[in-house]
């Protein structure tokens, strides 16, 4: 279970959890997301602050309205979602470590190399907890 913290609005870090739970496929296409009612109750939230966290989902195309029996992820909308976020990804990771590649001078095979040994690296620890 994630908790909020002091990082930004809570209706955001709801909708932020929310959406997280869509890309890694907690909740399928096609599945029920908990109500607003539910998520104030979870979240020990006023139910405006939920609903505005369903609000964003919805603005956003992630989650779909189904009257008088809920919200509903929308169909294609952890294929939308993980494209986006890779889009960020490139955007705030790969593009900065590819500008400091380049002012050290380091090529792009030593690049891939060291991205590689980080990578095992990372395999290894993720593979040895649990």
């Amino acid at each position: 279970m994630s908790f909020l913290d002091d990082g930004g609005p809570i209706f955001a870090q709801i909708a932020d959890e929310l959406a997280n739970q869509i890309a890694d496929g907690t909740v399928g296409e096609g599945e029920r997301v908990a109500s607003t009612n539910e998520l104030a109750a979870f979240y020990r939230v006023n139910p405006a602050t939920a609903a505005r966290s369903l609000t964003v989902l919805f603005d956003e195309g992630l989650v779909e309205k189904r009257r008088g029996v809920g919200m509903f992820v929308a169909k294609g909308a952890r294929e939308r979602l993980v494209q986006a976020r890779r889009r960020r990804f490139a955007d705030r990771y790969v593009r900065p470590l590819a500008v400091e590649a380049a002012r050290l001078g380091i090529g792009p095979e030593e690049l891939l190399g060291l991205v590689r040994e980080e990578l095992a690296s990372v395999e290894v620890t993720v593979g040895g907890e649990g």
